[in-house]
């Protein structure tokens, strides 16, 4: 099995930021993908911004230019800086992973629990 943590949420002002960090651990053999989805309120959940083991960076365009991810492929984390922060970036943010479990020997999504960001105007 693989879990996510995340950490790094919180309450802040409109125009501030904050450091989102997830890592993964247990049974992994390897990691294709990591990422963020966010739920906001009455929406559905909606991809963020992801990372390849290559490196490979993608963004909703509601957050280009504000957030940036990044990945450690050794310690197995993704960390997403958010800067210029909006009310309407309030929601719970989720930890995505693809990965592949050594035990069963499969590619399968993982999530973490999720973590609050609330932007006050």
């Amino acid at each position: 099995q693989v879990q996510l943590v995340e950490s790094g949420g919180g309450l802040v002002q409109a125009g501030g930021s904050l450091r989102l960090s997830c890592t993964a651990s247990g049974s992994i053999f390897s990691i294709r993908i990591m990422g963020w989805y966010r739920q906001s309120p009455g929406k559905q959940r909606e991809a963020v911004a992801s990372v390849t083991a290559g490196v490979s960076t993608n963004y909703a365009d509601s957050v280009k230019g504000r957030f940036t991810i990044s990945r450690d492929n050794a310690k197995n984390t993704v960390s997403m800086q958010m800067s210029s922060l909006k009310p309407e970036d309030t929601g719970v943010y989720y930890c995505n992973t693809v990965a592949l479990d050594k035990v069963g020997g499969r590619w399968a999504d993982y999530w973490g629990q999720g973590t609050q960001v609330t932007v006050s105007s």
